[in-house]
């Protein structure tokens, strides 16, 4: 099971001896290059897959009476890329009776672990690169650990899995964010209208060259749970609100017939006027 995530600090760059490094200054940005980097693209949208849920395996013979379930929280991408390039550090509000129960993971994988007994509901908030988004997006999660009687008794070998599919949608990205996402695989980048260019890179920063071994590190594929993700396709999210569609317009057929059946009887039920 993988630990709890800790806050990654990074300090300066230190020579050994007494003299330090010096500092690199980033190049500052004319205000034209600034308008370049932060323009919006007007009817586009970068949507962003990503499942938020958590694993709990039950410690069975090891199980005291508040230690009951060890599980993990998290939030991944839908295909198990690394979203850290859009997301920045994801906080989750645990309940009260836990020490510090305000989690702060601040790079990927997004996750962390805890055990416990009870069930209660996660308060996951999101925030994005600052090229991104300035708002952050609030999700809610209801932890669970027993499973549903239909699924058998508990087990540990089994964990119970609860996840929920989502997509982050970014309406008129700006030039630089869409930049730095397009060739990304956890990212949906449409194509931009024929006879559109992006401008070219001001001083890399428009296309920074990516650290591949960051984002391996920042990926959950061989995360240890990964055996247990549910695998989610948007073939399969469109077969299940179809699914959830025909249910709906049986359900609301039904009660027209009820309410069909009901109306004949009342009409049965009125008096006859007076000849």
């Amino acid at each position: 099971m993988p630990n709890s995530s800790s806050t990654r600090k990074q300090g300066p760059d230190q020579l050994d001896g007494a003299a330090s490094a010096p500092k690199q200054q980033r190049p500052k940005l004319a205000d034209n290059e600034k308008k370049t980097v932060n323009k919006k693209l007007k009817d586009v949208e970068i949507s962003v897959p990503i499942v938020y849920g958590n694993i709990a395996f039950w410690l069975g013979k090891k199980a005291s009476e508040y230690q009951s379930h060890k599980w993990t929280v998290y939030v991944r991408g839908a295909t198990n890329e690394d979203i850290g390039v859009v997301i920045k550090r994801a906080v989750f509000q645990l309940h009260s009776s836990f020490n510090n129960p305000t989690r702060v993971v601040e790079s990927p994988p997004f996750e962390l672990s805890e055990a416990g007994w009870g069930e209660f509901e996660i308060a996951i908030t999101l925030y994005f690169h600052s090229d991104v988004c300035d708002k952050p997006l609030n999700l809610y999660h209801h932890l669970k650990l027993y499973p549903e009687e239909e699924s058998g008794p508990m087990s540990t070998k089994r964990p119970v899995v609860v996840e929920t599919y989502d997509e982050i949608v970014f309406s008129e990205p700006s030039e630089g964010f869409f930049a730095r996402v397009q060739n990304h695989p956890a990212v949906n980048v449409p194509r931009l209208p024929a006879g559109f260019n992006l401008p070219p890179p001001v001083c890399g920063i428009l296309v920074p060259v990516e650290d591949v071994n960051k984002r391996r590190r920042g990926d959950t594929k061989d995360n240890p749970l990964a055996q247990w993700y549910t695998k989610f396709s948007e073939a399969d999210e469109l077969s299940k609100f179809a699914a959830a569609r025909q249910q709906v317009q049986a359900h609301i057929a039904k009660l027209r017939r009820q309410l069909s059946v009901i109306d004949g009887q009342n009409q049965q039920l009125k008096p006859t006027s007076d000849q």
